[in-house]
């Protein structure tokens, strides 16, 4: 009998062609001001929900359900139009899975969180990214230019990341007239930095979606908690691709008592708004080039010397993030802020390695 040739494993091409995000997670001491996270805690009521946990709630699957009735009732919605995910990523991946079809086409903005190309570029999809403004203003022009009837994704991060930027809710709401076919996608990650939101619109447009993460000023990104939040009928599509127990029984738990605990939030909200004014400002003295940011985070121009300012900063016990290979964004850093203590500690670091570096503002 003649062997046959075994046929090595491969994987899909749109898998092989796509690019990947590989956050560089290890070795992160110091102050982390690389990731926008909570630089403090969660609220002590989660602390308190977490020690209260016994072995019975981490022995049978988590039920999504029940919470998410509570956290609809927190926003206004009914529960049929509210899904709590692991993380926004997973929210991201879903509606693609749920709308994109190999060979259809999404449309980025650019620069903006990787995970929307990634996620479209692993379906198979054609991805059109539309670079911003030279000031990082959303670029509605170029975008609604590239609407066709094969548009299907269309994801605006609002405020940006990495950049800090908004766009107006009428913005989006065109965007969602115009591609009707298309999932649209308004991101709110940093909303509480900004405060401005796409919740009332929820349900006027077959379309359009809102995700959240409980990440940032609820301070649980360790537990991987997102929300999106979508018309009734176009929910149901999205539920269909998603596991049963995608969120764990720690995060379900944790979740109303950081919810319920509105002060907390409030606070942690006033201290990134102080704190983002401060930084601002220091940038302003020290003439570095830098953009308005509404949220956790402020981005800079650094110059050719991006590496070392980075390399230098954590030398001293502060971690900031280089974002030179964003499109748009070369000789770029971002610096999260937190608490005002947080904050000051950060710009403290920063203005002795500018001056070790004896650094001069790029032309």
């Amino acid at each position: 009998m003649t062997a046959t040739k075994m046929m090595a494993l491969q994987p899909r091409p749109a898998v092989e062609q796509m690019g990947e995000y590989h956050p560089q997670l290890h070795g992160r001491y110091g102050l982390r001001l690389d990731f926008n996270e909570h630089t403090v805690a969660p609220s002590p009521r989660v602390l308190d929900c977490l020690r209260s946990l016994t072995a019975d709630d981490l022995t049978k699957y988590p039920e999504r359900e029940p919470v998410e009735r509570i956290v609809a009732q927190h926003f206004g919605f009914a529960p049929d139009q509210v899904m709590l995910t692991n993380g926004v990523d997973e929210a991201i991946h879903l509606l693609t899975e749920a709308f994109l079809d190999p060979g259809e086409e999404a449309i980025i903005a650019v620069p903006t969180f990787a995970m929307y190309d990634i996620n479209a570029q692993a379906r198979g999809a054609i991805v059109h990214d539309v670079l911003s403004d030279q000031d990082f203003a959303f670029p509605i022009n170029a975008v609604m230019e590239r609407i066709n009837e094969r548009t299907r994704f269309i994801p605006i991060a609002s405020p940006n990341n990495p950049t800090g930027a908004v766009v107006s809710p009428e913005q989006i709401l065109s965007i969602a007239a115009a591609a009707p076919q298309a999932a649209i996608l308004a991101d709110e990650a940093y909303y509480h930095f900004h405060g401005e939101t796409l919740f009332p619109s929820i349900g006027s447009l077959p379309n359009l979606f809102v995700t959240r993460t409980f990440s940032k000023v609820y301070g649980l990104a360790g537990l991987r908690l997102g929300l999106i939040i979508g018309p009734s009928e176009a929910m149901r599509f999205v539920r269909k691709v998603a596991s049963p127990y995608n969120v764990n029984a720690v995060a379900l738990a944790c979740l109303p008592p950081a919810l319920e605990d509105e002060e907390y939030v409030q606070w942690y909200v006033e201290e990134v708004r102080y704190s983002r004014e401060l930084l601002d400002d220091t940038l302003t003295e020290l003439g570095v080039p830098h953009w308005p940011s509404h949220a956790n985070y402020i981005l800079m121009r650094i110059g050719d010397r991006h590496r070392e300012l980075v390399s230098v900063m954590r030398a001293r016990g502060v971690l900031v993030r280089d974002r030179n290979t964003d499109p748009g964004c070369a000789g770029c850093v971002r610096m999260s802020v937190g608490t005002r203590e947080h904050t000051q500690t950060g710009i403290t670091a920063l203005r002795e390695t500018l001056r070790e570096m004896q650094w001069r503002s790029p032309k």
